[in-house]
């Protein structure tokens, strides 16, 4: 019996054994073939990542934006339409003569079958032996047939075959937003064809050049786009490759901080620049102010808290001519000395005048020489409106707007 209970035992006993190895094994089974089916998935997951390395690593990438527009194509039908503009300024300082390389951009355009370069007037400012360099890298001579310090513009004229033109369309500028994206293409450094990207950051700015003689060239484009000194004179582009400026400046050490002249003062100025060698047509008003504050507001005893105060009106201008006032008492605000008790410019022909930038960019973008505007101002506390006929800007040698 004892011997019957034990064979039973150990029967038992070996089937739970066998039982046990059975579900081992076919866990086992389970899990090596989880095992193999997560192997697949990464090994497939490897050869994609393998793929898109080869394809950033090895394929051109076409960057596309709104409305389908593709920046390599855009540069592709641009980039020799881009010119590198070089010349030879001479310096004297007796007993030495010392020269120099100037070097900018330009783009070609065609002014009424005419092919003609368009660039910064700060490029070609007293430079002499000027060349042109096309994208394929031929060069030849160009003259300066036109050029306006007040709004930074010059326009060449080169001795080439007509193969080497491929000229860019100039829209207006009018309809450009803050926000809008814009390119650059010049050739910053040397550095021919280059390009960047960025957005229309403001619009209706005044910058100086010294090559302007004092007076703020004014209704300036400021852009993100990155641009450098080589940049100069180089196109300002719209998402279709139509010209909307032309990248004139920077502020030295800021980022994301560059300056355009708008197309329109182009399409403006370019027939007087072309045909009479100079553009005459910038109003003069004649007067020096400064950017309202609440500071000045509250030493002035007035309200207003924005427009331009007149701290002075220049003798025989259209300003005094027409009874606008200058300051008549210097106080210190803030720590800089400022004359006050003038005018307070808030208007014209009922367009609200914040600053100077907004004075300088409407006197240049919507007057001319002769032409008689409705400027309105604070004077002791009242409301005033004089009409005021505008003159042309004198030789470059004061600072008045």
């Amino acid at each position: 019996m004892n011997n019957t209970r034990k064979i039973t035992t150990i029967i038992f006993l070996f089937t739970l054994i066998g039982l046990f190895i059975t579900g081992l094994f076919v866990e086992f089974l389970i899990f090596s073939g989880e095992v193999n089916q997560l192997k697949e998935q990464i090994s497939t997951l490897q050869n994609q990542v393998d793929n898109m390395h080869t394809t950033i690593n090895y394929q051109n990438v076409t960057y596309i934006l709104g409305k389908n527009i593709s920046l390599s194509e855009l540069y592709e039908n641009v980039k020799e339409s881009i010119v590198v503009i070089s010349g030879i300024v001479v310096s004297y300082q007796f007993p030495f003569t010392s020269y120099y390389e100037v070097q900018g951009s330009g783009f070609v355009y065609n002014f009424t079958r005419q092919m003609v370069i368009i660039t910064n007037y700060h490029v070609v400012n007293g430079a002499i032996n000027i060349t042109i360099t096309f994208y394929n890298g031929n060069s030849y001579p160009a003259k300066v047939l036109g050029y306006d310090p007040y709004a930074d513009l010059a326009i060449l004229s080169v001795n080439a075959p007509p193969s080497e033109f491929k000229p860019l369309t100039i829209v207006s500028s009018s309809n450009l937003k803050v926000g809008d994206i814009v390119i650059a293409v010049g050739n910053p450094y040397g550095l021919a064809g280059s390009m960047s990207i960025g957005i229309v950051s403001a619009l209706g700015r005044t910058i100086n050049e010294n090559t302007a003689g004092g007076f703020p060239i004014a209704n300036i484009i400021q852009i993100t786009a990155p641009i450098n000194p080589g940049n100069s004179g180089g196109p300002l582009l719209n998402l279709q490759g139509q010209v909307v400026g032309i990248t004139t400046a920077i502020i030295s050490g800021s980022q994301g901080i560059g300056f355009a002249i708008p197309s329109d003062t182009i399409l403006k100025e370019i027939n007087d620049l072309i045909t009479k060698g100079h553009y005459d047509k910038h109003s003069w008003l004649g007067i020096i102010g400064v950017d309202m504050t609440y500071s000045i507001a509250k030493a002035m005893n007035v309200n207003v808290t924005y427009g331009v105060l007149i701290t002075q009106v220049v003798k025989d201008s259209p300003a005094s001519k027409a009874g606008l006032r200058g300051g008549n008492k210097q106080v210190s605000i803030e720590g800089s000395s400022i004359t006050i008790g003038g005018d307070i410019i808030i208007a014209v022909n009922d367009k609200r005048i914040r600053n100077n930038d907004d004075l300088a960019s409407y006197l240049e973008a919507y007057t001319e020489p002769g032409q008689t505007i409705n400027i309105t101002v604070i004077r002791n506390n009242q409301k005033l409106t004089i009409p005021v006929t505008l003159g042309a800007r004198p030789p470059p040698s004061s600072t008045s707007t």
